[in-house]
């Protein structure tokens, strides 16, 4: 049996979130502790809410007053109503909490049935009952829970490398399905927008949107995730980053996008690019030779069917780029204009003594003995002599002046995996050339988004 344990400050909206669903016909209310239970299984929210707010002391220290329990028993076992009850009961007063108000709920919105308890974790005294070691304590009890009741021994599944990302299944755990995919996610690809961000998540039936405002005074940053079907419709309530875990908040993500600028090679994926579209009769053909090279090609389209942005995935180095990053025959109003009137980009060789991560020339070319400006990865020797690092380099050159390419070197060794972030020292990135973006784009995209926005609202009255 796998115990989740959340604190929060949110009774309401924990207790609207079971109350709904149970009186969806999605579940039941089992027992309670301490609060009012007509027995019929449904969910009164604000008499609930009223109860629970008796218990309430009127002055507390604790920001996080309740907690929000989820028990999922391993899916070969299959618990009466009963033993459900005297489970949760049983779990409660192992970890102190069995003299506290509390609610039981049951929910059967998908196969693996499971339970949820929302309770207050503050006394009348105002004083809160010990949260440490919680997780430590909970799987303790969870595995002498399984010994009594002979259930199956149920972990927490751990994320690997190797584990395969799938698509959304509706018939299963939708909100676990969108918090491990958005994690494996999040550890393996490297995307410096939340535009690159969308096109590996819908890869696999997941959107993200940001959502900004102002709530009594503060001003708020967050993400939305979606689950869709593979039309892009939304098949489930919205999930905001805050319940699927840290790892889904906007800091983190905006912190990996920041991070992944330093470490994103895209002379790769330009190479294999280039090459299929060389190869390349057309789109089909293209998008084809792309697939068997691992790397997918996302297009975003107009209401009209015109391409407005192309994001090219690489699985091989696990990259995400937005086509403009490639260079300008790259684009979506290249790749638009050659879909349309058949007319294929010219294709100019991909350079090799370039930093990683920086954008390539598309008319220009290194000449030997000479430099690029900004490229910051080959010097003069005094033979007159160039020398570059390659792509296993530490990223300095031998001949690179003193307390330039040492110090980036000194603070960047290590382990350079592509799914570990090395730090970078604060006021060293000024000076660092950042891949480019099509500023058409970027401008076309936010005026669609303000669009969908204004059909949101409806006219103005």
């Amino acid at each position: 049996m796998v115990a989740k344990i959340s604190l929060g400050n949110s009774l309401y909206g924990a207790i609207c979130y079971n109350g709904e669903k149970i009186n969806k016909e999605k579940g039941r209310l089992l027992d309670t502790n301490k609060i009012y239970n007509d027995g019929s299984g449904t969910v009164n929210i604000h008499r609930v809410y009223e109860d629970f707010m008796r218990w309430m002391p009127s002055h507390t220290k604790t920001e996080r007053p309740m907690m929000h329990i989820s028990l999922n028993p391993h899916p070969d076992d299959r618990l009466s109503d009963t033993d459900y009850t005297a489970l949760a009961h049983e779990y409660m007063q192992k970890m102190g909490l069995g003299d506290m108000p509390y609610l039981i709920f049951k929910h059967m919105d998908i196969d693996r049935h499971h339970i949820h308890i929302v309770a207050l974790r503050v006394g009348t005294d105002g004083k809160a009952v010990s949260d440490r070691n919680n997780f430590y304590r909970s799987k303790d009890i969870c595995r002498e829970l399984e010994r009594k009741y002979n259930l199956h021994t149920a972990e927490r599944q751990r994320i690997t490398p190797d584990m395969p990302i799938r698509k959304i299944d509706p018939s299963g755990d939708i909100k676990r399905q969108v918090a491990n995919t958005v994690k494996m996610v999040g550890m393996r690809y490297k995307f410096q927008t939340i535009g690159e961000y969308n096109a590996i998540l819908g890869l696999y039936n997941i959107r993200c949107e940001q959502t900004d405002g102002r709530v009594n005074g503060r001003e708020y940053h967050g993400l939305v995730y979606f689950a869709t079907d593979d039309n892009g419709n939304t098949i489930a309530s919205p999930f905001k980053a805050s319940r699927l875990g840290k790892f889904a908040s906007r800091a983190a993500i905006d912190g990996r996008m920041e991070r992944a600028k330093d470490h994103i090679d895209i002379r790769p994926t330009k190479q294999a690019v280039s090459e299929a579209m060389a190869e390349s009769s057309g789109k089909d053909d293209f998008i084809a030779k792309l697939k068997e090279r691992n790397i997918d090609l996302v297009l975003r389209h107009t209401d009209t069917g015109r391409i407005y942005g192309a994001t090219f995935i690489d699985h091989n180095t696990r990259n995400v780029l937005n086509g403009s990053r490639l260079g300008r025959q790259f684009s979506a109003n290249a790749l638009e204009e050659w879909f349309t009137s058949g007319e294929r980009p010219s294709v100019v060789p991909v350079q090799t003594n370039t930093e990683p991560g920086q954008p390539q020339p598309d008319t220009q070319q290194s000449q030997p003995g000479t430099q690029q400006p900004g490229s910051g990865n080959s010097q003069s020797n005094p033979a007159g002599q160039q020398t570059s690092g390659g792509a296993g380099a530490s990223g300095t050159s031998q001949g690179q002046q003193p307390g330039q390419g040492q110090s980036q070197q000194q603070f960047r060794q290590g382990n350079t995996s592509s799914d570990d972030y090395m730090p970078t020292i604060p006021g060293l990135d000024l000076f660092h050339t950042g891949p480019g973006f099509d500023a058409e784009e970027e401008a076309f995209y936010r005026a669609m988004q303000r669009r969908k926005k204004k059909k949101r609202r409806g006219p103005k009255l």
